[in-house]
Parts: C-alpha cells; sequence; structure tokens
C-alpha cells in the first residue's frame, strides 16, 4: 500500500488482493488471509476467481491472438469477431432486440445510449432533410441548432456512471458531483417502498403513482425536449432501491405516450444475478425497451438497441476499440456455464434461502428493510455509522462485503454461491451483530 500510495491514490481500497490464490467464491490478500467475496470486485465476477472456464480459454489461438493483436473493431473486426457477438451477445439479448453496440465501460455504455437517443430524436424532427449549413455550423460552436437543448430524464439516488453525459444523470453521492460541471437535465423522485411489502402495499401504491405522475408532468415541459428515460430495474449505489413490476410497466407507457425512448440500466443487475438474465425480465413489459445497458459481470459492455436508432450515417457510434475480442470471448464462456451449470436456478435457490434467513434476522431487530431479487439483496442497519463498521468487521471476520446508500448493506455474491457459502456469510453475520 505505501508503495502505491507513492503512484496512485490508495484511499479508496479495501485491502491488496492476490488473485493468483484467489478462487471460487473467496478472495485472498496479500497477507494470505481468505475472505469469502459477497462484493466480487463491485458486483463483476459471474463465474468465481480463477474459474477453469476462464482459464481454458488461456489455452486456444484464438484467444492468444486476441491477446497479441488489440483489433480496431469499427475499421478492422477480427474473422471471429462475429461469433463471439451471435454466441454471447445476441444469444441472451433482451427479447425483442436484435443490435448490439459494444464498448469499454457501463458509464460508456450509457453515454452512448444517451447519443443514440438524441441523434433519434433530432432525426425524426429533421425527416428526410439533411443535415442543414446552420446546423453544421452551430455544432462546431456548441451552440443550437446543430446542439439542440435536448435531455435525460433520470431519477433521485439513480448512477448511471463518471463521465459527463451519465454523470449529469447521477444522483447517488454529492461526492461523485462536486465540482464538475453538468448539464441541467430533469430529475424524478424514485419511489420510496416501505418494509416489510405486504405490510405497506397502500403506501406503495401511492408512492409508486405519485413517482409516475412526476416523470408524466417532467415530459411536459417541451422548452428542454426530454429525449430518453433512463431507470435502473434496482437503484444499486444509490441504496438497492426497489419498484414494483406494474411501476415499471406504467413508466414505459408513460414514455411511449410522450414519445421518449425507454431506456434500462442493466450495468449492475444483468447476466444472472437477479434469478433471470436480464433483472427486467421480471416486469414483463408488453414490448422490449428501447435500449438496454449492460457491463460488470459480462466482463465485456455495451448497449443492446433497435435497428430503427442506428444512426443514418457511420462513424456517429464510433470510437478506436468498440469492445474487447478477448472479453467478449469470455463473455461466451460465461453464457455457457450459466447455462450448463443451469446457474440461474442456482441463483434463484440460494437468493430465496437467503433472504428467508435474513428476514428471520430482521424480525429478531438484527437488521431491517430486507429486500431483494435472486441474490441482489440488500438490507439496512440502524445508522450510517453502524453500517460502516459492521463492514469493517465483517471482513475482519473473513467476509468481504459492500455497503451502498446511507446505511444499506448490499450482497452481490457471484451465481457459483452456494448454500453453505450462505451459510458462512449468515453465521459471521450473526457473530458480528450479537457481539
Amino acid at each position: 500500500m505505501d508503495r502505491m500510495n507513492k503512484f496512485q491514490d490508495t484511499r479508496s481500497v479495501f485491502f491488496i488482493a492476490d488473485f493468483a490464490k484467489s478462487k471460487g467464491n473467496y478472495i485472498v490478500d496479500a497477507d494470505g488471509n481468505t475472505l469469502l467475496d459477497v462484493f466480487a470486485q463491485i458486483a463483476s465476477i459471474p463465474l468465481g476467481y480463477n474459474s477453469p472456464a476462464f482459464l481454458e480459454l488461456t489455452n486456444k489461438p484464438a484467444f492468444q491472438t486476441a491477446l497479441a493483436n488489440r483489433a480496431a473493431l469499427g475499421v478492422n473486426p477480427t474473422e471471429d469477431w462475429v461469433d463471439s457477438v451471435q454466441n454471447a451477445f445476441m444469444k441472451v439479448a433482451p427479447k425483442g432486440m436484435s443490435n448490439v453496440f459494444t464498448v469499454m465501460c457501463g458509464s460508456c455504455a450509457n453515454e452512448n445510449a444517451f447519443k443514440t437517443a438524441f441523434m433519434y430524436q433530432a432525426a425524426k424532427r429533421r425527416g428526410d432533410k439533411d443535415f442543414s449549413l446552420d446546423e453544421l455550423h452551430s455544432c462546431m460552436k456548441n451552440q443550437a441548432p446543430g446542439s439542440p437543448d435536448m435531455s435525460i430524464l433520470s431519477f433521485g439516488q439513480g448512477f448511471h456512471g463518471r463521465l459527463f453525459g451519465s454523470l449529469a444523470a447521477t444522483s447517488s453521492k454529492a461526492l461523485h458531483k462536486i465540482d464538475i460541471p453538468a448539464f441541467d437535465w430533469p430529475r424524478a423522485p424514485f419511489p420510496a417502498l416501505k418494509y416489510p411489502l405486504d405490510q405497506n402495499k397502500e403506501h406503495n401504491r401511492a408512492i409508486e403513482k405519485a413517482s409516475i405522475e412526476a416523470v408524466d408532468l417532467l415530459l411536459q415541459n417541451k422548452t428542454r425536449p426530454v429525449a430518453a428515460v433512463i431507470v435502473e430495474p434496482i437503484q444499486s449505489e444509490g441504496g438497492d432501491n426497489h419498484a414494483s413490476p406494474e411501476y415499471f410497466r406504467n413508466l414505459q407507457a408513460v414514455c411511449k405516450a410522450h414519445d421518449v425512448l425507454f431506456i434500462v440500466d442493466e450495468v449492475q443487475t444483468g447476466v444472472g444475478a437477479s434469478g433471470t438474465f436480464w433483472a427486467h425480465e421480471a416486469w414483463n413489459l408488453p414490448t422490449a425497451p428501447d435500449m438496454v445497458t449492460f457491463s460488470k459481470k459480462f466482463q465485456a459492455a455495451g448497449f443492446y438497441l433497435h435497428p430503427r436508432l442506428r444512426p443514418s450515417q457511420p462513424y456517429r457510434l464510433y470510437n478506436t476499440w468498440m469492445g474487447d475480442p478477448v472479453r467478449a470471448m469470455q463473455a461466451v464462456a460465461i453464457v455457457n456455464e450459466i447455462e450448463n451449470k443451469d446457474l440461474l436456478s442456482n441463483v434463484k435457490q440460494v437468493g430465496d434461502y437467503l433472504q428467508k434467513k435474513l428476514k428471520s434476522m430482521a424480525d429478531r431487530k438484527l437488521l431491517s428493510d430486507v429486500r431483494g431479487q435472486g441474490a441482489l439483496i440488500a438490507f439496512d442497519l440502524e445508522t450510517p455509522a453502524k453500517r460502516d463498521k459492521f463492514l469493517i468487521d465483517m471482513r475482519q471476520r473473513g467476509v468481504n462485503i459492500g455497503g451502498c446508500g446511507e446505511r444499506t448493506v448490499r450482497l452481490r455474491p457471484m451465481l457459483t454461491f452456494q448454500p453453505h457459502h450462505a451459510d458462512i456469510l449468515l453465521d459471521t453475520m450473526e457473530a458480528t451483530l450479537t457481539s
């Protein structure tokens, strides 16, 4: 840590990891301590550390070639790139979505989804006309009409990334945003559900209705037209905030009524952690979202879209790498492992078991507000200070665990997390909370 701090800021570091010794659901630190990991590199490890499915890739010539030769996929896609696209991204594409644009990270995925929304809405207004000289000249000065005054509507406590557009749509922590110039984009309240759900039905229905009405009102403001609404299935960084499937169906309906695109941010919730490959599958939407962004557990990043959203000119959605063949090959392995080992069923089983046990702990007043979807589970402690102490104490007892929001503990286990791992977690929590 001392050596690294000379060159890089280490104030956010939990501990130095020894990935060579880490295995499965366990991470090993540089001092040789082994910890059960339910934080999983900020929810980004799908199959466990040193997964045989990944290690076997290193023996394949195609993987070695991809490691030795980084392709600029926009100009020279590799011969096997389309195989990875088909066998990873399109094999598990959300129902009704037939195109994918690959990038490097979750923030990049959301940023390019925003650009897609702006270009689509501008093209609709322009009709069959080409760009005007006024548009072409004014955009070079960052002025209208070439740089139109459009916006993205997001939600309070949402997190969509740390680049300029994605950060403007983020409101989970002030520290993420302070000192950074931001777009003046609208923000709606996300429903703050009360738990247990079965005892607060009337309140939760009312709070969800109020949120939809707020969105509807904001979308009526035409002085700065909204191109798209972006929402997370579970507001992960903002405190693991949930809403009902009916809420999201109503949200999509409001977007359609105002001719506004509907973007679902599945960067943290996607790739099986919810018990379905995509968390939004639980909503039973009448039609597919307009775009779905992904990263983290897929190792690769990007967003799904419909062909009608493709820009009419090339180079408008573009960068040097446009994805990574190495990570795409890993994504193929992830999809195959999920299918071959029925990991979605495992997630549902372990998630149900964990939620049942945690609710029993809530009944004993050790914690509160247990909520979850699959293994994306969270609960609250009494104060932020108690939550922070709990996280440190858990690591000292051999469980790597993370927090979010003001006083929330979030569980982000890998897809291979088993009931006996859950018992270790629960026993360690019991000892920590009662000591």
